[in-house]
This record gives C-alpha cells, sequence and structure tokens, in this order.
C-alpha cells in the first residue's frame, strides 16, 4: 500500500477537483480509478470519509435543508437498507470490479445521451423508494452512489441549488449506508479509517482547486470530456476483469 500512496493522493485530488466544478463526481472518480490499483472493497474503505465530509459541506451549504429532506427522504431511507443489505456483494462477488465498470459506463452513457427525463409530482411517492432501493444496491455492490438516484433527482423539477443540496444529501446517506454495511461484513478496519481520513485532506484541496477553476472553464466542456473519460474508465475496468 505504501507504493500506491501518491496516486492514491493525487486521485483524491483529482475527484476533488471534479466535485469542485460540477458539485458531484468525488466517489465516483475515486472509485474508477482507485479500482484499477485495488479491490473495489479496499478502494470504497478508502473514500468514505473524504466522500462524508465534502457531501455534509455541500448539504449544510444550501439553502433549504428540511425542504429537501422532506422531499427525498424515502428514497434515502431505501438507499440506507438496500445498501447496507447488499454491501455483501462489494466484499465478496468475484464480479464486483466488473459490475464497477458497466456502472461508471451506464452513468457516462446517460449522462451523455442528455435524455430530458421528467417524473411528475404524484410519482414521487412509489417512484423514490423503488429509486432508492435500486440505487442502494448498486451502491453496495459497485461502491457508486449516482445509478439510479443522479437521473431521478435531475428529473424531480428541482432547482439548480436546491439539486445540488439534495444531491449531497443523497451521497451523505449513501456513504454513512456503505460504511454500515462494510464494517457488517468486517470490510472496515481502524487502519482503512485512518487512511480515508488522510485521504480526505487531497480531497479538499481538489474542491477548493475545482471552485476556482469552475469559475474559468465552460461548463458544458468539461461535462463533456468528464463522461467521456468516464465511461473510457469504465469500459477499462470491465475488460480488466473478464480478461
Amino acid at each position: 500500500m505504501h507504493t500506491m500512496w501518491l496516486p492514491i493522493l493525487l486521485t483524491f485530488v483529482l475527484a476533488g477537483i471534479v466535485k469542485g466544478i460540477t458539485g458531484m463526481g468525488l466517489p465516483t472518480v475515486s472509485m474508477g480509478v482507485l479500482g484499477l490499483l485495488m479491490a473495489p472493497a479496499n478502494a470504497a474503505s478508502l473514500l468514505l470519509i473524504p466522500s462524508l465530509v465534502t457531501n455534509v459541506w455541500q448539504f449544510a451549504a444550501g439553502p433549504n435543508r428540511m425542504a429537501t429532506t422532506r422531499r427525498t427522504w424515502p428514497m434515502l431511507l431505501m438507499i440506507c437498507l438496500g445498501t447496507v443489505a447488499s454491501a455483501g456483494l462489494l466484499t465478496a462477488f468475484a464480479g464486483a470490479t466488473a459490475a464497477l465498470g458497466i456502472a461508471l459506463i451506464l452513468y457516462a452513457a446517460i449522462s451523455l445521451a442528455r435524455f430530458h427525463l421528467s417524473v411528475p409530482h404524484r410519482a414521487e411517492p412509489w417512484l423514490s423508494p423503488l429509486i432508492g432501493a435500486t440505487t442502494g444496491v448498486v451502491t453496495g455492490a459497485t461502491g457508486v452512489f449516482v445509478i439510479p438516484a443522479v437521473p431521478y433527482l435531475q428529473a424531480i423539477g428541482l432547482q439548480r441549488d436546491d439539486l445540488v443540496q439534495a444531491l449531497g444529501l443523497s451521497f451523505t446517506v449513501s456513504t454513512i449506508a456503505l460504511a454500515i454495511g462494510l464494517a457488517a461484513h468486517g470490510a472496515l478496519h481502524i487502519t482503512a479509517a485512518a487512511m480515508s481520513l488522510l485521504c480526505t485532506i487531497p480531497a479538499l484541496l481538489g474542491m477548493f482547486l475545482g471552485q476556482a477553476i469552475r469559475m474559468r472553464v465552460d461548463p458544458g466542456t468539461f461535462r463533456l470530456c468528464f463522461f467521456i473519460a468516464l465511461l473510457l474508465l469504465g469500459a477499462d475496468l470491465a475488460a480488466r476483469a473478464v480478461t
């Protein structure tokens, strides 16, 4: 592990930059890049504290914390239950790396396609728990929090600031649930927690850099490059897993 410290720290700087520019992407980038270096369960252990700190910050900085929580709590509850129940897949499933690659490919492909989905308010009471349970299973199996929670939150008509806040809350809940699931399956140890805490520093540094860069780059161009890179990264992970 000592020989991998530099690439690990640089990974969290990169993931922080992406989050600073786009408001999301730290767990996704971390899992994708670290998945090239280590088992997905080990990568998930490293991202827990950086993800928790940055997403709590993102949620707390928004103006409508209670309203966002009230609207999304059925999804959040099922994310918790689904993640804890399925976290054993990340620790024991032989195809976890392939599953991680496929999840990244799906997320990148959906984002690049720019589908303009719209969920009517009347559908939220039954669809929100379903989305949460599905997201929980994907999180437990891959360590990636975004499918299908992010497209769903983008489709329910939230204002931009409320959407950023809802994403921060969703990722916070997913991180806590993943930590509980990994601990329950014996995959989270004090050493991993200490390493995860250390990784928070480059993640925050990257986030500050990303916020500064955001003022100087075209968001559409960056978004395009980011999702193309994510697509290629997912394809590489999936290919490595089957060869």
